[in-house]
């Protein structure tokens, strides 16, 4: 019986722990052969020795179930470290059909105290790390494309995350690498479309150790359940994107948790005010603007974990 994933090869990004070794098992067991890249540093933060085991755990424990994986140590926040990557599924497998890029860190601060390596540190390896592996992979998707006169396989799938979306008062940083990730994103969708290559982002909800303290007050299930923030509640999102069946599914943004998948539209016109003359004045904007904030609350945002149904234990 044939799997959804024969004969496709993949890398996956920060695939050492959490969500990126679960993403690496899913897309194992559909049946692809696997890259594991992960930096394998100690610190959520990115402080500590750099190392090739967490990376060789997850490969072995794909070939251990039967599947191939082969383990990457590199930061994808370094461009020929990146094209690296890239050239070893190719060199590995043949080509590469899938990109799953997950790789982070976080250095949490209020605006007013964060430093400038605080905020460079995460743009770097968030934003600049996604951006690094996709243009290796899109060049050789588009090399393969012209080479073979039609479309290619070709996947991508970036992570995001609902920080972006909502605000997160502590890590401007990372909202502000979340909120490019999607603007890449769709970019890229548009950029690749024509060589038969989709990119989708997701903002997944997991209890990891990048959000340790984000959900530190919902409490895991006592009655043996399956978490409800488990990141093997986000991979089988991943598997799909990945396979032929989402051909059609490309620069769309989705949220998922525990069971739940979430497709979230482009933003929409709350409001519109048009100036009596040929442009706006002070006077003609205060009179159109604040009464329609005069009755809202001073900062008004949505609860992301209230609006999509997230209850704390």
């Amino acid at each position: 019986m044939s799997l959804p994933l024969d004969g496709r090869s993949a890398i996956v990004t920060g695939a050492g722990r959490g969500l990126g070794r679960a993403e690496a098992l899913e897309l194992a067991r559909l049946g692809a052969s696997v890259v594991v890249n992960d930096y394998g540093q100690p610190g959520r933060d990115g402080s500590g020795e750099a190392s090739a085991t967490p990376a060789e755990e997850v490969a072995e424990e794909i070939r251990a179930a039967g599947g191939r994986a082969v383990a990457h140590l590199g930061d994808v926040s370094d461009h020929e470290q990146a094209r690296a990557l890239v050239e070893l599924a190719v060199d590995t497998y043949g080509k590469l059909d899938i990109l799953v890029n997950n790789a982070g860190i976080l250095r949490d601060r209020m605006i007013f105290s964060m430093s400038e390596d605080e905020w460079d540190s995460v743009i770097r390896v968030h934003l600049k790390g996604h951006f690094n592996t996709t243009r290796f992979a899109a060049a050789h998707w588009r090399a393969r494309s012209k080479e073979s006169g039609g479309p290619v396989h070709g996947r991508i799938v970036n992570t995001s995350s609902e920080a972006f979306l909502a605000g997160s008062a502590g890590q401007p940083n990372y909202a502000a690498a979340k909120g490019g990730i999607v603007g890449l994103t769709t970019s890229t969708a548009l950029a690749l479309a024509r060589y038969g290559v989709t990119a989708n982002v997701i903002c997944p909800r997991a209890r990891t150790r990048m959000t340790e303290d984000v959900f530190a007050g919902f409490q895991e299930p006592q009655d043996g359940r399956l978490d409800a923030l488990a990141p093997e509640h986000v991979a089988p999102l991943v598997g799909y994107l990945a396979s032929p069946a989402a051909a059609k599914v490309n620069g769309q943004l989705f949220v998922v948790h525990g069971g739940m998948v979430a497709i979230v539209e482009r933003p929409k016109v709350a409001a519109k005010f048009d100036a009596a003359k040929e442009t706006f004045g002070y006077d003609e904007l205060d009179e159109l603007i604040s009464p329609y904030y005069a009755d809202r609350p001073p900062h008004e945002t949505f609860a992301a974990a209230e609006v999509l149904g997230l209850k704390r234990g």
